[in-house]
């Protein structure tokens, strides 16, 4: 079976494949679609421009850079689509063609050209594996379920971006790894431990099956990815762009455009390899140009104010504790694994160091990592993970007059569930004629998002 994983990223993709001859990941660069740089040719920019939504002609990856649309105001342009798929506030959307697109229609058109993309080569994509963020709401996963149904592959799987990249490494058995994903849209930490051993679990979360697995046919004995803690916060480099490009509109009075949100993007990159970055800025309706340059040392003044190290600290802290409730403390943590674009900026890894030995922090798979370690569960990996969100009912609280949420299955449960849950319901009043049924997902915090997932009266 020739399996294709797929890290979809904000920013930016990577698609890569098992390579039977050499027995190693091996990732693709496809046509049109993959970056051209000779730093990460592998890359595919996670850009959709709309042609016609009603013949839904669409132009994806690096062909949207190489026409000029990523530099362009125009509403068929699409970038950060990913942040909004399953989100109950999507902002502006733009009616196109007669039709009002929304961010679950995009990833749809570019996720499908990545498999035209694939099969292009040729290759054949018999199995596919996503990597979902560690705090993707079922809302997400259920939407790439969907997605999942009209493509064209007899077995599609999803498993959580840092336990990918804790195999994405490559390191021995019974490690205990420390996986910081930190991309364009997401900061997502996950401890993982590598063990070896038979387990019954199945193999990954299953959206779509077909044939058996690899493993399975050739009666390998499969090693087991445990997750013991994990912690996310909707955070990426995307945000860092925008606070650069405030910056500049707040100090230069440059208005915030598609090509000044590009700017500041490379800006922050070179930012990653030196300590001044400049970039030169014409505005067209203005016909006047700008510099914009930065320094590091204004670049980390600008995180501060927007408190991001708090940000991480209470991140990092979340995943402590936990791991604390288990007898594991910081020290006994063997490697860091450091993953995503936006763990390049010499602040972040620096913020890393405070916590850990130089010597434990791994940076040398920022991008691959993923999409590499997500094809060990076509070989010989099973993953043993746990519920990160709680899920509930609702119903009314006479004593406070208000609605509040009952758990069900509360987070930290291992996933996928082995046992039934009973739900007994009872009437408020008597000769009530129906019952309002409402199941919930909501996050670790009081007053994270919740998000429904059914709704019966």
């Amino acid at each position: 079976m020739n399996a294709i994983a797929i890290d979809f990223g904000t920013s930016n993709t990577v698609v890569s494949r098992w390579n039977p001859a050499t027995q190693q990941p091996e990732t693709l660069k496809l046509q049109g679609l993959s970056l051209v740089s000779t730093q990460n040719p592998t890359l595919i920019p996670s850009l959709v421009y709309l042609s016609n939504a009603v013949k839904n002609q669409v132009i994806v990856g690096q062909q949207v850079r190489d026409q000029g649309y990523d530099v362009s105001n125009d509403l068929r342009f699409f970038r950060n689509f990913k942040r909004g798929i399953g989100s109950n506030i999507q902002g502006f959307l733009p009616e196109l063609d007669g039709q009002v697109i929304r961010f679950e229609q995009v990833g749809e058109w570019f996720l499908t050209q990545i498999i035209a993309g694939v099969r292009a080569i040729p290759l054949p994509v018999d199995s596919l594996i996503f990597t979902v963020p560690v705090d993707s709401f079922e809302a997400y996963r259920h939407w790439l379920g969907q997605v999942a149904q009209f493509l064209d592959v007899a077995q599609v799987r999803i498993l959580d971006e840092p336990t990918a990249a804790a195999l994405g490494y490559g390191l021995a058995n019974q490690e205990l790894l420390l996986v910081i994903d930190f991309g364009g849209g997401t900061l997502d930490l996950s401890l993982v431990r590598l063990d070896g051993g038979m387990k019954k679990n199945p193999i990954g979360f299953i959206l779509k099956w077909g044939e058996k697995s690899f493993a399975e046919s050739s009666g390998q004995k499969p090693k087991i990815a445990r997750v013991l803690a994990k912690a996310g916060q909707n955070l990426g480099g995307s945000d860092l762009d925008y606070w650069l490009v405030d910056h500049f509109a707040n100090t230069q009075g440059i208005a915030n455009t598609a090509l000044v949100t590009r700017l500041a993007e490379r800006l922050k990159i070179q930012l990653s390899l030196q300590t001044q970055a400049t970039e030169v800025y014409f505005d067209d309706e203005a016909l006047e140009s700008y510099e914009l340059t930065l320094t590091r040392s204004e670049f980390e003044t600008i995180l501060n104010q927007h408190q991001f190290f708090e940000t991480l600290d209470k991140t990092m802290n979340q995943v402590l504790q936990q791991a604390r409730r288990q007898g594991i403390e910081s020290g006994d943590i063997d490697a860091v694994l450091l993953v995503g674009g936006t763990v390049q900026i010499p602040a972040v890894q620096t913020w890393v160091q405070q916590y850990f030995e130089i010597q434990k922090i791994r940076c040398d798979k920022p991008f691959e990592a993923i999409s590499h370690g997500a094809l060990q569960l076509s070989i010989d990996t099973q993953i043993q993970d746990f519920l990160y969100h709680s899920y509930g009912v609702r119903y009314w609280n006479h004593r406070d007059n208000c609605h509040r949420w009952h758990p069900i299955i509360k987070s930290g449960q291992p996933y996928p569930l082995t046992e039934p849950v009973e739900l007994i319901l009872g009437a408020s009043q008597p000769s009530q004629p129906s019952i309002e049924l409402i199941i919930g997902e909501w996050g670790a915090e009081a007053g994270g998002t919740e998000v429904y997932l059914m709704a019966i009266a």
